[in-house]
């Protein structure tokens, strides 16, 4: 596993203009779907770009295809029908109520039995491989996060519990990995954020309401999911890379969720056995460096610690103070640095331009040599 690479990025960028008009214009029948992949694979050379220039050496493809960062379930199943999505409440800064129809996307739930009906990442995992001028990840929606397409009211005939929905959709997520690792694909980046739902109660009963298991049943479910999409990677391809994303959400740069990792630390870090832990900690809303005591010897935990949510440039110093902090439970040289999270999880992005989303990169790399070398 590479443990040089100590200047990282979530995964998503910003969205091109014309391509966002484009998807509008293919969602109206105005355009076909060759004219929108010609721009998708623009967009996604423009990220490329923009990652090499700045010192970037993991590449994406910016996500540029994608309408949101959970294209791996709304946009790739079958069995799922669109839905008005439930009202979840954003927030910018410390508080600051985000209208509903900002933060707003499409959204699906089960309506039958799911299946694999379209196989996006597969797309740009070979399109990264002609292109990506280093190592490339490919980011994926862990099948932990699968209680999103649940609602009791259309799903209970296919699925009575969310539990047998999850059931369904980790085989089909496992068959998804191990076709990317046939591809030549050596990194793969779970992104799961079910562990909200445990971090913040308030959360927890927002989104899942009355369907909300017990909190400690939850932890299980979610910690024994993403641990065995870890160990399917692992068993097909011993070297390959493996990293978790957890963030507390981030559409348009508002938040979600709220909390220390302190509830889930030790069962995360302990049984779900990645590579690379990304790990949001750009706010006080993330709480402090102590859970990360549990991370085992060996895995490389990166520190969200520039945000991606507003334009000004953290103070390197700042930066480097808190990497001492959080080595004093991590070894120095299993440390690295990144965004708190992508700059345009959605499509419309996050409130920053792609020049200030370029130096918040150069920030991370720059800084990272700093304390690295």
């Amino acid at each position: 596993m590479p443990t040089t690479y100590h200047a990282e990025h979530v995964g998503s960028l910003l969205r091109p203009p014309e391509l966002l008009l484009a998807r509008q214009a293919r969602k109206r029948g105005e355009m076909s779907g060759e004219e929108l992949t010609r721009l998708e694979d623009s967009a996604a050379l423009a990220a490329i770009e923009l990652q090499r220039a700045a010192g970037i050496e993991v590449f994406t493809d910016g996500e540029a295809r994608r309408d949101t960062w959970m294209a791996g379930l709304l946009e790739s199943l079958g069995g799922v029908s669109p839905i008005e999505l439930p009202s979840t409440a954003w927030f910018r800064g410390d508080g600051e109520a985000v209208p509903p129809e900002e933060t707003s996307w499409d959204m699906v739930a089960a309506t039958g039995k799911l299946t694999q009906k379209a196989n996006s990442t597969a797309v740009e995992a070979d399109f990264l491989a002609r292109h990506a001028p280093g190592q490339y990840k490919i980011t994926m929606m862990s099948a932990s996060m699968g209680n999103l397409l649940w609602l009791p009211d259309v799903s209970g005939e296919a699925y009575p519990t969310p539990g047998d929905l999850l059931s369904d959709l980790l085989p089909l997520r496992v068959t998804e990995i191990e076709g990317l690792l046939e591809r030549g694909v050596t990194w793969i980046q779970l992104d799961s954020l079910s562990y909200n739902h445990l971090i913040d109660p308030g959360f927890r009963a927002r989104v899942l309401g009355a369907a909300a298991p017990d909190p400690a049943a939850l932890l299980d479910l979610t910690v024994s999911i993403d641990a065995a999409q870890v160990r399917a990677a692992k068993q097909a391809n011993p070297d390959v890379t493996v990293a978790m994303h957890i963030c507390r959400g981030n559409n348009r740069s508002a938040w979600a969720a709220k909390g220390g990792y302190e509830p889930v630390a030790e069962r995360l870090f302990g049984e779900v056995p990645v590579d690379r832990f990304l790990l949001e900690y750009d706010t006080e809303r993330a709480g402090g460096f102590e859970p990360l005591r549990f991370v085992p010897q060996g895995t490389i935990v990166v520190l969200g610690l520039v945000s991606s949510k507003v334009p000004r440039l953290e103070s390197q110093d700042e930066l480097r103070r808190r990497i001492d902090e959080a080595a004093k439970y991590v070894p120095m040289e299993n440390l690295a640095l990144s965004p708190q999270c992508g700059f345009a999880s959605t499509a419309r992005g996050n409130l920053l331009t792609v020049d200030e989303q370029r130096r918040k990169l150069e920030l991370v790399v720059d800084t990272a040599r700093m304390v690295w070398g």
